[in-house]
């Protein structure tokens, strides 16, 4: 679909004509706007470098506007600014000059902010980046992301008293190939329900059953950054992360769609469809299977 965006925003925003519920959705790794820069100084191909993007997850809710709820989406990639971790998630075996640096998992294995490797660990760049190019990164994407993901949450919460962040992602299929038993088509994090209560969690679920997917919560993704600082149940403020294996609608290797894309498309219509009204006074509650 046509984004509403202007040029130099870091992020494609979709508003609906009238906003039907208190329901927003993000896609916060399916920028692919490789600046030139990066292209010119990594030894990744563009191809390699778009192993760590979710690719094509925009398109996937691509009705949600439609149905009445607000879409914003990243412009830049993953590997460029990571718009699912901290401002503060940085890495010093990327980012000169940083010193004493307390370091969780992520960023020790080098998805902190700004990205030292994408999938693999294959590393982006041949050498580190001065602090001075991360901040202004984290200036020019981070922050405006947050800034109006924030407002439209904002928007919501005033005007229907609960405001629900369904944040979209990809994950790749061998990852669910570990996993004991038939493995989920979706996972969902709610960072064991720290982020969002057990009725929107479970709505959510409900919608993706009723297509016949098999959904699972919390593992191995019980959800990140923006669950952790968006979900905020006990005031109103919930946010679910989705993962959904790409194998259903993409062509992983070529990070191509597949065949069955426009048809993947048209059931995830359908379940955003039936997660837009969550929160309504007139929604009918959805129950999972």
């Amino acid at each position: 679909m046509a984004f509403a965006t202007e040029q130099l925003l870091p992020y494609h925003l979709a508003l609906p004509a009238r906003r039907q519920g208190c329901v927003v959705f993000s896609s916060p790794h399916s920028g692919a706007d490789y600046p030139q820069q990066m292209l010119a100084v990594s030894p990744l191909s563009r191809l390699v470098l778009r192993s760590s993007e979710d690719a094509f997850v925009e398109q996937l809710l691509r009705a949600a506007p439609s149905l009445g709820a607000p879409l914003i989406a990243a412009r830049f990639p993953r590997a460029w600014v990571d718009l699912n971790r901290g401002s503060d998630e940085l890495d010093p075996a990327l980012i000169e000059g940083l010193r004493g640096q307390r370091l969780n998992p992520r960023v020790a294995a080098g998805l902190g902010v700004i990205p030292r490797v994408v999938a693999a660990g294959r590393a982006i760049y041949p050498g580190k980046i001065s602090r001075a190019e991360a901040q202004a990164r984290i200036d020019a994407v981070w922050h405006p992301y947050h800034a109006r993901l924030g407002t439209l949450l904002s928007e919501a919460h005033a005007a229907h008293g609960v405001a629900v962040l369904i944040d979209v992602h990809s994950m790749p299929h061998e990852v669910l190939a570990s996993m004991p038993g038939r493995a989920p088509h979706i996972i969902l994090g709610d960072r064991f329900g720290a982020s969002s209560a057990p009725w929107v969690s479970a709505s959510v679920e409900a919608a993706f059953a009723a297509e016949g997917l098999r959904v699972a919560r919390n593992a191995p993704f019980a959800g990140a950054y923006i669950a952790q600082a968006h979900g905020r149940p006990r005031y109103g403020r919930h946010v679910v992360q989705v993962e959904i294996d790409r194998a259903l609608y993409m062509d992983e290797r070529r990070v191509e769609p597949s065949a069955d894309f426009e048809a993947f498309i048209a059931l995830m219509t359908r379940v955003l469809a039936r997660i837009v009204p969550l929160g309504r006074p007139d929604a009918v509650p959805l129950a999972a299977e």
